[in-house]
């Protein structure tokens, strides 16, 4: 057993390329686990650079100095950050409080729901399992209420976070624009000569990850203004709220949808009942939810290597629990990231052989 293993690894780390290769991912993987937190707003704004960088590119081809071209494009992304500051996030947090001082009438609804469903069929239902649940849901519910305001109101963390975000990230990305390749030129220094297999990864990294940031944020977008749009149509409340969360649940793929849906249930529940203004309510948010899986992500996807869903629920899991929000933001990338790596060392150990 010791000499086949030993016989593999020989196999596969003979060449200095491979341990190359080997060493920098656990080095980046380390510090993502250790220091992810520190290294949060430096990820987000490499993050947006990726996003920029696409007009840049485009504005650099009709004949734009690329300096000239940063400053133009950086100073539109910054005309939507702060109007989305001024105009979206004060009604946002508003909906939320909101909701949240509602959340008791909420569990009342559902409270209400599940007794009339226990009359319609009380063979099936048993009213103290009912009950036990209910009362569980409302505790949950109350519970999450007053963790989410005590949170946003008794700590100044949160005040320091979006100070960080809101002015170093944005400096970050504007310098990263700017000076893409000194920084890239420092960032070659640093690796060493035997670093075959690490261009190769990287080529392929580079194309995925600009591929994805790209339609990721054309995707919250398209499917946000339609949520809103939708939900503004049936007059349901919180809307914009609600079409946020949906705008954003299509980070996490296939999970996301599901999680979602339960808030908007809640809230159609408590608006309108167990009526068919509800039942069109969700089954137009299911057409939303379809059109966006096979009409909407093939279009802008149609350049990312191709993942079985098995492997992307996978990568989901196991990224957001190493790494939380940003592992299951970058869960793709980081699949595309393992499977990149895979595909080089076998092509390496075909060369060899």
């Amino acid at each position: 057993m010791l000499g086949y293993i030993r016989d593999w690894f020989q196999r596969r780390f003979s060449d200095p390329n491979a341990v190359t290769l080997t060493l920098l991912l656990l080095i980046g993987f380390g510090l993502i686990i250790f220091f992810g937190t520190v290294l949060a707003p430096i990820l987000v704004a490499i993050a947006l650079a990726y996003l920029l960088e696409w007009p840049v590119n485009r504005l650099q081809r009709f004949g734009f100095k690329r300096l000239y071209a940063v400053f133009l494009v950086f100073t539109f992304f910054l005309a939507f950050f702060f109007a989305s500051i001024v105009f979206l996030v004060p009604v946002i947090w508003q909906q939320s409080v909101n909701l949240l001082a509602e959340l008791p009438q909420i569990a009342q609804a559902w409270r209400e729901m599940m007794e009339s469903v226990e009359d319609v069929a009380p063979a099936f239902i048993d009213a103290s399992q009912l009950q036990l649940f209910t009362d569980k849901v409302n505790d949950r519910l109350l519970t999450l209420g007053q963790t989410i305001l005590e949170r946003s109101w008794n700590t100044l963390m949160l005040l320091a976070v979006l100070l960080v975000y809101t002015i170093i990230v944005p400096l970050l990305v504007f310098f990263m624009l700017k000076d893409k390749d000194l920084l890239l030129n420092h960032f070659n220094r640093i690796l060493p000569e035997q670093r075959r297999l690490i261009s190769q990864v990287g080529t392929e990294m580079n194309l995925q990850i600009m591929n994805y940031i790209r339609g990721k944020a054309l995707e919250i977008i398209i499917v946000g203004l339609a949520a809103y749009a939708t939900f503004y149509f049936f007059d349901l409340r919180y809307a914009a709220l609600l079409a946020t969360l949906v705008g954003f649940s299509v980070l996490v793929p296939y999970i996301g949808a599901a999680v979602v849906t339960i808030p908007i249930a809640l809230v159609g529940l408590f608006q309108f009942g167990l009526s068919m203004t509800l039942f069109w309510l969700i089954f137009a948010y299911g057409i939303l939810q379809a059109l966006d899986g096979n009409v909407l992500v093939p279009i802008l996807f149609s350049e990312a290597v191709a993942l079985h869903p098995v492997y992307i629920i996978a990568a989901v899991l196991i990224f957001g629990a190493i790494w939380g929000f940003w592992g299951v933001f970058f869960a793709i990338p980081l699949a595309s990231l393992v499977k990149a790596v895979i595909t080089a060392l076998s092509s390496h150990k075909e060369e060899i052989a």
